[in-house]
């Protein structure tokens, strides 16, 4: 039996189009800026994080995935140190803790709504 967050389902014949949509919103971000998994849900009109994370984890490798992020500002588990290089390359704000490194979500994050605003 599936596992269910809580989230709406994403029936399976419009998963090709979810996975459609869920590019097009990653391929928005702005260098230097990020998005949660739960942030391109919502910008698609969903709730369906985990569906993100699915589409990313099977078809995000030609996209900018490391602008996708868990909601604490930590990069996609097992991409860590990938993701970090491409941070620095972009300037992407992050904080430095005692024992680890996230992105600062006040300054990084980004959400199409706002990009008629400055996105820096």
């Amino acid at each position: 039996m599936p596992e269910d967050d809580g989230a709406p389902a994403v029936p399976e014949d419009d998963g090709a189009d979810f996975g459609a949509a869920v590019a097009e919103v990653v391929r928005l971000i702005p260098p230097g800026h990020v998005m949660t998994y739960g942030d391109v849900a919502a910008a698609l009109g969903s709730r369906a994080s985990r569906a993100v994370g699915k589409v990313m984890a099977h078809e995000g490798a030609d996209l900018p995935w490391w602008r996708v992020v868990r909601s604490g500002g930590l990069p996609p588990v097992h991409h860590e140190a990938r993701a970090h290089e491409h941070y620095r390359a972009e300037g992407t704000p992050l904080v430095q803790g005692t024992t680890a490194w996230r992105i600062d979500m006040r300054r990084a994050r980004w959400s199409p709504a706002t990009d008629a605003d400055d996105p820096f």
